[in-house]
């Protein structure tokens, strides 16, 4: 098995200046996963309720994702809404129903054991730590975190760090994590505490990595229709981790170019609601976007 995603799977409700959709398939295991599966095999660890549709199962399926360890249980599936202004960097959340996610605790079946790429979604710190002791030879572990945890739960986060090997969160929440107005500094601070690479998601803005003494940064790819970003930075976290599971290479370059995968696959995301852009993609239109980043940032040296 080479991804294991544990994480949320969701009903959403989403309005914005272009439209609304309710009860789409929506959580951060599902946007990672479907992202991820273009480019590797992908287990995914999650927890559903009673009320979750079959076709939505079939969605899943569909991309070959393995779903032996989505657990159904008894109750309602989780349930979010938000409301994005025309500033689509920024979200109102309106309601948050837990239901049965609120009691989740992941339990990995024995083949899910032997995944060579996790990605923690955001749950509990003490939650993502628990998954880590049952990988036996994890080859790398990514994780994202939120503001909630930050704030109420930062000793256990600090200690799911040391664990980590890529921190992927956006801008703010890094601010917040390290208590650093300036982000490179407030990169820096975190690297020490563990994590050999730190991703920062900066929405409309691209994404930056710090790794060592490197920084590589790269732009949003230009969009003239965004409808709907929610899901946007798991779909960046799949395509990262995907190109990085699929390519088995973990060098600098590699990381890289997983950066602009990640890129490419949160621009797919944002032009339509839920995940109907991403089930509908093919790998041509995912190759030809690639190279239309490498184009966009492409400049030649002094003479």
């Amino acid at each position: 098995m080479a991804i294991l995603a544990v994480g949320s799977v969701a009903y959403d409700s989403v309005r914005t200046p272009f439209g609304s959709a309710d009860n789409v398939l929506g959580g951060a295991a599902t946007y990672f996963s479907v992202a991820a599966s273009y480019f590797s095999d992908v287990a995914i660890v999650a927890v559903v309720g009673e009320d979750f549709r079959e076709q939505d199962l079939d969605v899943l399926r569909g991309r070959g994702i393995d779903i032996d360890g989505l657990e159904r249980a008894k109750g309602k599936t989780f349930r979010w809404a938000g409301e994005y202004s025309f500033a689509l960097n920024d979200c109102k959340t309106l309601d948050t129903q837990l239901n049965v996610f609120g009691e989740f605790k992941p339990k990995l079946v024995e083949k899910h054991r032997k995944a060579e790429f996790v990605f923690l979604g955001n749950i509990s710190p003490d939650l993502q730590r628990e998954v880590v002791r049952q990988v036996e030879r994890p080859r790398l572990v990514a994780c994202d975190t939120m503001n909630f945890w930050i704030e109420k739960h930062f000793k256990s986060l600090l200690e799911t760090l040391k664990l980590v090997d890529v921190l992927i969160i956006n801008d703010a929440e890094t601010r917040q994590l390290a208590n650093e107005p300036n982000l490179y500094r407030a990169g820096r601070k975190i690297l020490s505490w563990g994590p050999k690479a730190l991703v920062i998601k900066r929405g409309e803005y691209g994404a930056i990595m710090l790794k060592d003494n490197s920084i590589f940064g790269v732009p949003a790819f230009p969009l003239e229709d965004v409808f709907d970003p929610t899901g946007a930075g798991d779909s960046f976290a799949g395509g990262f981790m995907g190109f990085l599971a699929g390519s088995g290479d973990l060098s600098e370059a590699a990381i890289r170019k997983a950066i602009i995968f990640g890129s490419v696959m949160a621009s797919f995301n944002v032009e339509k609601f839920s995940l109907e852009r991403l089930k509908e993609l093919t790998f041509p239109e995912i190759q030809k976007r690639f190279k239309e980043f490498k184009q966009l940032t492409h400049f030649e040296d002094i003479e």
